[in-house]
């Protein structure tokens, strides 16, 4: 949750000052899954402490619809900005940090989902299992951001960041999608 948190301050700091949509987008989906990870922690917690299954299950329904509600927005956001940053023909300025970012979370993201998927089968723990996937699917964002950052920085491509951050969007819908119905962890979170 550290790395996240750093990602996310790091990401929207640099994103705003080089006006690059995608690196902005990156940024604040680490903030959704800082506090995904919290509502994970929150969970396993109550868990420990014996709290009633059917107790666990609707806590966990209500937080995953929030959850799921803020993917939406955040992909309604990037996509908006993405497209009138297309329109309006806005260059960002190139991001060394943003490129650091992006290949940094390229290696440390799988390592991360490793760490998880290996502590999950050590509990004996599905929700942990969901996390872990999740953290190895953000490498597909880590990967999207660094196409659109580089193209910019190399090729002086600017429309490659808005185009970046238009490839994140069907992953954020998914995101949102899942999360509303309840199906963030795939029913492997709680007993419903």
């Amino acid at each position: 949750m550290a790395y996240n948190v750093l990602e996310a301050v790091l990401a929207v700091g640099s994103g705003v000052r080089a006006g690059s949509v995608a690196l902005v987008g990156f940024g604040l989906d680490s903030v959704i899954e800082c506090a995904a990870a919290g509502v994970l922690l929150w969970r396993l917690r109550l868990e420990w402490r014996g709290v009633e299954p059917a107790a666990l299950a609707s806590a966990e329904r209500r937080v995953h619809r929030f959850v799921g509600l803020t993917f939406f927005a955040l992909a309604a956001y990037v996509a908006a900005q993405a497209a009138w940053g297309l329109l309006a023909g806005d260059v960002p300025a190139e991001s060394a940090l943003g490129i650091a970012l992006a290949m940094a979370s390229l290696l440390v993201m799988p390592l991360l989902a490793w760490g998880k998927l290996r502590a999950a089968r050590e509990i004996g723990s599905p929700a942990l299992r969901a996390e872990a996937r999740e953290t190895l699917a953000c490498s597909y964002l880590s990967f999207a951001l660094l196409v659109g950052l580089g193209a910019n920085a190399l090729w002086a491509w600017w429309w490659a960041d808005p185009v970046a951050a238009l490839a994140m969007v069907p992953w954020l819908i998914r995101e949102g999608r899942e999360g509303v119905r309840g199906e963030s962890c795939r029913g492997e979170c709680a007993p419903v």
